[in-house]
């Protein structure tokens, strides 16, 4: 249950970092209305590239979560004491 949990916030982070960057929302904060050198750094199209590229390592580690868990599954079922294997052995 806990690697589904964090299989699902690996994916919702991945999306919002890889989208959020691109919308108008990410112009207009407090920071960047503040400080007028992080809106010039926060709106260069490279650091929303880099916001974009932890995006989709998110979004790779949620699928490589997702293989990971279909796999100890897939073991598991296999290798329970009930397979059809060991009932012919006897």
């Amino acid at each position: 249950m806990k690697r589904l949990l964090l299989t699902a916030f690996f994916f919702e982070i991945g999306f919002a970092l890889l989208v959020v960057p691109w919308f108008a929302f990410w112009d207009r904060n407090y920071f960047a209305k503040a400080l007028p050198p992080v809106h010039a750094f926060i709106t260069n199209n490279f650091v929303r590239g880099a916001v974009s590229g932890l995006g989709l390592i998110n979004i790779a580690a949620g699928l490589g979560e997702i293989v990971s868990i279909l796999l100890a599954r897939n073991m598991e079922a296999t290798t329970s004491p009930l397979s059809t294997t060991q009932l012919t052995k006897d």
